[in-house]
């Protein structure tokens, strides 16, 4: 395994006043890259986030008492917020991602125990026979060589055999350690947005039982300098739908950070099958919605067509009052554009679920901030079948009409503008969507 990359919790933070490097740290904002160098971050790619060094510049400028993160993933926010002593709340719908965020947010776990229970996962997996469940699913079959599999499977029985006699957070920890390992140890290789690829294979593969090691290490090492800190979880980690925020209390916070789905129909439930399947959360891809999508916010074509949506029963949705008039002609282009496909995609009701849904993420946003709050949205715009969609803008007037004030987009990057294997040509871009409420 490769030698753990020293780091330190007190390193400054670059400033984006830096001529030499305020540009393109600006333009990683909305990225998950820099996290990949930062301890607890960096324990799980998931690849649908942003910055946690712009976060915790963010939280410095604006000093918020409570934040909230409704679109959490695996709690890049919290965990700032947690580093910083930061009450905040987070949420997340995705299930597995939870728990993802759930092991992320266990770093204060006492690290004897950690490094016992893992010692006892690998003992227990060291005396295991054969545990490959009958069928193997497909996907696993694809992926990992037989050996690395049975290696897997016996690492999973001996957690299973553990888990009911450790503590939550403890469980949590070992569940995404476990979960951690699982792309490192096949030799397929993943898309930039996590989406695993049968087809394409990796150099270097590492064997489980070296991974779980390694990254016990790595994690044992980045829990003791978080933990130095002297700071106490101050996170409260919610599964639940950010279209409604149930548990979040009326009034309770001002600041939100966080980046809601783009409207480009990236399917967030296909993008974590890998590791679903592995634990048996999943048989096949046809088990996603039930399993994940169908709590997600609307940004996926396959979502719509699995609700079977038709454009009419969403344009009539009150919430859609304020951009009716414009999107209402862009979803009927889209549906002419389907007709002449042969992918048959139902990009014209996604779009219109999207905004349905934002905008009483948006209702549900003005209940639970303060007076003088401040929204910050990682957000793109969009552009499917190459007809172009005025994300930022759209979402700037839900805002308005739920009872926001003002908003102002700053663009960070441009996107699609390398042409090679394109669909479209449209330029898009990707930014900060500041939303304020004055009363």
């Amino acid at each position: 395994m490769p030698e753990p990359v020293q780091l330190n919790l007190f390193d400054p933070i670059p400033s984006s006043s830096d001529p030499e490097c305020g540009s393109a740290i600006a333009q990683r904002t909305g990225t998950f890259t820099d996290n990949m160098k930062l301890p607890i971050h960096r324990w799980f790619r998931y690849s649908a986030g942003f910055s946690a060094d712009w976060v915790e510049s963010a939280i410095g400028e604006l000093n918020p008492q409570t934040l909230l993160d409704p679109f959490a993933g695996s709690g890049t926010v919290s965990v700032v917020a947690d580093k910083l002593g930061i009450n905040s709340y987070a949420v997340e719908a995705h299930p597995f991602v939870y728990r993802l965020a759930q092991g992320k947010l266990a770093w204060n776990t006492p690290i004897p125990d950690f490094l016992a229970a893992i010692e006892e996962i690998l003992q227990v997996a060291a005396q295991l026979t054969s545990t490959f469940p009958q069928p193997i699913p497909a996907l696993l079959s694809k992926c990992y060589t037989e050996a690395a599999l049975e290696d897997l499977f016996k690492i999973k029985q001996a957690y299973l055999q553990v888990a009911p006699h450790l503590c939550e957070p403890l469980q949590s920890l070992i569940f995404l350690t476990i979960s951690s390992i699982l792309r490192v140890s096949s030799f397929v290789g993943t898309a930039p947005w996590q989406y695993v690829l049968p087809n394409k294979r990796k150099a270097k593969i590492h064997n489980p039982f070296d991974a779980l090691t390694y990254q016990t290490f790595l994690m044992q090492e980045d829990m003791s300098l978080m933990q130095s800190l002297g700071q106490l979880p101050r996170s409260t980690l919610l599964q639940e739908d950010a279209r409604t925020l149930p548990n979040i209390p009326d009034s309770s916070i001002d600041l939100v950070i966080t980046s809601p789905p783009y409207a480009n129909n990236y399917d967030y439930a296909d993008a974590t099958r890998l590791e679903m399947t592995f634990w048996g959360e999943v048989q096949s891809w046809s088990d996603l919605h039930e399993a994940v999508r169908k709590f997600l916010i609307r940004s996926n074509s396959q979502h719509v067509s699995k609700e079977r949506l038709t454009l009419n029963t969403l344009m009539s949705e009150s919430v859609l009052n304020p951009i009716r008039d414009e999107l209402f002609p862009i979803c009927q282009g889209l549906e002419q554009i389907r007709a002449t496909k042969s992918g048959n995609k139902a990009y014209h009701t996604m779009i219109a679920a999207y905004f349905i849904d934002m905008a009483k993420v948006f209702q549900a946003l003005h209940r639970v901030t303060r007076s003088e709050s401040k929204i910050c949205l990682i957000i793109g715009d969009s552009a499917p079948y190459g007809v172009y969609v005025p994300v930022e803008k759209w979402l700037g007037e839900l805002a308005l009409a739920a009872g926001f004030d003002r908003w102002y987009f700053e663009e960070l990057r441009k996107r699609n503008v390398k042409w090679k294997n394109r669909k479209h040509r449209v330029p898009l871009h990707e930014g900060k969507l500041w939303i304020h409420r004055s009363q």
